[in-house]
């Protein structure tokens, strides 16, 4: 059974502890995979709140472009916002679908797409950080550390081909179950790349119904509920889902789950565990 760390303090120096729990050293060129956050969006992780565990595991951080109009859907308006949201100040940053063409991924047992296309630059690293914020999103209904294997890693193109569930000119009108699945494929030829050395950590703070991707997103309505770590990414996001249908109290909880269950968020959880590259069976280990 997978382990999951969990702790109610929340601190950048926290960040690291919990992730030298995770008791796995990760090696060589390290990726870290952040969200860089979007222009205007308010709720985004800052850098200063990552620096402790990206500069302990001297780790790059690595993005992609997106699939939608915006301030980072070119290679030279997504290099500028970086360096205005201050990640230059103190990382090397690697937009990993800078220039083509694509790596792409198979996915031999994928229920839906049966390829990936990542950014190219994938190829430099040995190991990698997924350092997800835990918040929902318009389309997958939440956002944790398969989203950020599967949207998160696909180059500007790959993100389209996983919307539109293989058919990139669907991007926006695809089956819904099918796009989540196909998440669950893109994730899981990540993990195999890799071949386990990934370490997850998913923050629950900020946590608004909107994704880091929103230029326009609601504030946060539900309180910080803490860290997670996790070499498990099905067990680390099934955690969070569980403790907000455990956090009863929170005046924001209702909203918060109206978002994940009207876009069928679990379903993404749920066809990463068909796949088994990870399991929704965890033993939750609380840290003080």
């Amino acid at each position: 059974m997978a382990k999951v760390y969990f702790t109610r303090e929340i601190s950048p120096e926290k960040v690291l502890e919990m992730y030298r729990l995770a008791g796995k050293e990760l090696t060589g060129h390290v990726a870290v995979k952040l969200h860089s956050g979007e222009k205007g969006n308010q709720n985004f992780l800052k850098p200063e709140f990552w620096k402790p565990v990206i500069e302990y595991v001297n780790g790059t951080v690595v993005e992609c472009n997106t699939a939608y109009e915006g301030a980072r859907n070119t290679t030279e308006k997504h290099r500028k916002l970086i360096k205005e949201h201050g990640w230059e100040d103190y990382f090397t940053v690697d937009l990993m679908d800078a220039e083509g063409p694509d790596l792409e991924l198979q996915i031999p047992n994928g229920r839906v797409i049966q390829k990936n296309y990542v950014g190219k630059n994938l190829q430099k690293y040995d190991s990698m950080l997924v350092l997800s914020h835990f918040k929902g999103h318009p389309m997958g209904g939440y956002g944790g550390a398969l989203k950020q294997l599967s949207i998160g890693v696909a180059s500007s193109a790959g993100k389209a081909y996983i919307h539109g569930a293989g058919k990139p000119e669907e991007i926006w009108t695809s089956d819904h179950d099918s796009f989540l699945e196909s998440m669950a494929d893109a994730a899981s030829s990540v993990v195999d790349y890799f071949k386990g050395n990934i370490v997850y950590v998913n923050v629950m703070m900020n946590m608004s119904v909107d994704c880091d991707c929103c230029e326009v997103a609601e504030d946060p309505c539900m309180k910080d509920i803490g860290i997670l770590v996790s070499l498990d990414p099905i067990a680390i996001d099934q955690a969070c889902m569980d403790l907000v249908y455990a956090a009863k109290e929170d005046p924001g909880q209702a909203h918060f789950l109206e978002r994940v269950e009207s876009q069928n968020g679990v379903h993404t959880i749920e066809a990463a565990a068909k796949l088994g590259y990870g399991s929704r069976e965890y033993e939750l280990v609380q840290v003080d």
